[in-house]
């Protein structure tokens, strides 16, 4: 497991990006859980945010790619509007202790 952040760093309802080992990914924490996701739309294989740090639509409900709009469920990273409908963003296996935010990659 390799450390992300510390759990403070990432807010309820917020996201945030990352780069480790050369790979860009991104975490949101909704209702108190982390959920970390491969920084790549499956629609054209873009990074999804617009601007440093923003990855969700603006009710904070769901994840936004910039590029087209698609949006992605939270829980489970499925699209459920826009070019790429049914695909999923890749999931990152995560779990988070005293000492913050680990991912398995």
């Amino acid at each position: 497991m390799k450390f992300l952040c510390a759990g403070s760093e990432l807010v309820e309802a917020g996201s945030r990006g990352f780069q480790l080992e050369g790979l860009k990914l991104f975490a949101v924490r909704r209702a108190g859980q982390a959920y970390v996701y491969a920084n790549r739309c499956p629609h054209r294989g873009v990074p999804l945010e617009w601007q440093p740090e923003q990855f969700l639509d603006p009710s904070t409900s769901l994840i936004q790619c910039a590029t087209h709009g698609a949006l992605f469920l939270i829980e489970s990273g499925e699209c459920v509007a826009g070019p790429c409908a049914g695909q999923f963003l890749q999931a990152i296996d995560c779990r988070e202790d005293s000492r913050g935010i680990w991912i398995d990659i």
